[in-house]
């Protein structure tokens, strides 16, 4: 099937072929022409299928008929990230060259002016996060009563976000007869609960199972020590043919503490967070797709729809928190049928963020240590992780459980049976005379206690302790015996 096979106009055909392109993806060839048909849409697809042009391009030809209107755009997209906005409207300016529509991008991080100019002109296109339509509806500065048509891209991560209180608030001020499409990586109960409260008779497309890893990419688990994931990661970085690679962190302070640790060592990198400047991030990921640079680290913020080619590899340099962040994160390699790998490091604290991420994506992900980042090891079986045995007195003793060490007042070593109560030590006390019952059991080794056995064992014979265990005898020598030796 080509794209002339779906429906679209010949204006709209020929961009798409001067973009490169020849053959549509599985969520294209079924979400396309229900779109243009007028439907609703439920779209469950993973990162990389081509689920933007899915609703890109039938919307253009679906508005290249009408007029724009000052302060109530036609069509409204929601999106997650400034990121994902930002790069809905690239689609719009390539795919929409041979058609006059004008396009508006409310984003936040920018000045609010320029957008408040657009919107007074009127416009057939409003790309919008959530936070920046909102504020400039209290403003008074829009009005959605046109707008017949409203896509929320990437539900799943605005639940993420927190944007489905905004989202539903926003439903409400468009017309009740209107088209809407959804589009999810995942289909949580809330998203599901969302969708049926605002689609009609939605149409549901789905073209991979929810939260399956890309069967494109090679995924590795890389077991180290949290201590040497630097070095482990700098280690794979040298070693693999990474062309560009973006490596993951969970926090924006760890994103800027490996870009500057990653540039010591002589990596072409940068990066890329949530307390930079629009302008700024826009400027980095620029160069990131020039080729300036080659290594991008990122926060979450841009782990998902960032669609930049030739991607060879992903680094999580931080196991994710969230299982559906680790399927997004390396979503951004094995792009349109390429081949990518993936490294995940893993210290033992984030075992059960793997096994979540395993049990999503239904797959065991391969096990890896590197060659010289001192990767841990499994701990030995727990009778073979015994306290080694010492020597006292020449003499093997195995080794009893750990404790505070008492002071020894003199460098002879004895063994002791352990003491129930530790006290400090001090001056013996005064012996009170012996009864004679006290004599009696002295010098017959009864009624002696624990602790005033002597301090060294009865002394034996080489040779019987050689042969057998002592039999106890420790009388005079038979007159027999003198008779014997003596002959």
């Amino acid at each position: 099937m080509s794209f002339a096979d779906l429906g679209l106009s010949d204006d709209l055909l020929r961009a798409v072929t001067d973009s490169g392109y020849t053959e549509p993806t599985p969520i294209q060839r079924q979400a396309i022409p229900s779109v243009l048909m007028g439907k609703d849409l439920i779209g469950i697809a993973q990162t990389g299928t081509g689920k933007t042009a899915a609703f890109v391009l039938p919307m253009i030809d679906i508005l290249g008929e009408g007029r724009t209107r000052a302060l109530m755009p036609r069509s409204l997209i929601l999106e997650p990230t400034r990121e994902l906005a930002a790069q809905v409207a690239e689609n719009f300016d390539k795919y929409g060259v041979n058609h006059k529509l004008s396009m508006a991008l409310l984003i936040g991080g920018v000045q609010m002016g320029d957008q408040v100019k657009a919107l007074e002109k009127g416009v057939d296109v409003l790309i919008a996060t959530p936070g920046r339509l909102m504020d400039l509806f209290g403003r008074g500065k829009i009005l959605l009563t046109g707008c017949s048509l409203l896509v929320i891209d990437e539900a799943d991560r605005m639940l993420d976000m927190g944007f489905i209180p905004d989202i539903e608030e926003i439903c409400t001020k468009l017309p009740k007869t209107r088209q809407t499409l959804l589009f999810s990586a995942t289909m949580p109960p809330v998203i599901k609960k969302l969708a049926d409260k605002f689609l009609t008779d939605p149409k549901r497309v789905e073209v991979a199972r929810p939260a399956t890893a890309n069967v494109n990419i090679r995924q590795w688990v890389v077991n180290v020590a949290a201590a040497k994931k630097r070095d482990v990661l700098r280690e794979l970085l040298r070693a693999e043919d990474v062309t560009t690679a973006i490596i993951f962190c969970n926090r924006k302070t760890t994103v800027r503490d490996l870009n500057k640790s990653l540039q010591k060592s002589g990596f072409r990198s940068t990066e890329i967070h949530g307390d930079m400047e629009q302008s700024q991030r826009i400027a980095e990921l620029d160069r990131f797709k020039a080729g300036t640079v080659n290594i991008l680290v990122a926060s979450d913020v841009a782990a998902r729809g960032l669609d930049i080619k030739g991607v060879s590899h992903v680094f999580n340099f931080d196991a994710p928190w969230h299982p559906d962040d680790y399927v997004h994160r390396i979503g951004r390699t094995g792009r349109a049928g390429a081949t990518g790998i993936a490294y995940t490091l893993v210290t033992p604290e984030d075992a059960e963020n793997i096994a979540e991420i395993e049990k999503l994506t239904g797959m065991k992900i391969e096990r890896m240590k590197p060659a010289g980042g001192e990767a841990v090891r499994e701990e030995a079986p727990a009778e073979e992780r015994k306290p080694a045995a010492r020597r006292r007195g020449g003499r093997k003793v195995e080794a009893a459980p750990a404790r505070t060490p008492e002071p020894v007042e003199a460098e002879v070593e004895v063994e002791t049976a352990p003491v129930p109560e530790a006290r400090p030590a001090r001056e013996p006390a005064p012996q009170r005379e012996a009864t004679p019952r006290r004599e009696r059991e002295e010098r017959s080794g009864r009624g002696r206690g624990r602790d005033e056995r002597p301090n060294r064992e009865p002394r034996r014979d080489a040779q019987s302790s050689q042969d057998g265990p002592d039999d106890g005898w420790n009388g005079p020598v038979p007159d027999f015996l003198k008779y014997t030796l003596g002959a």
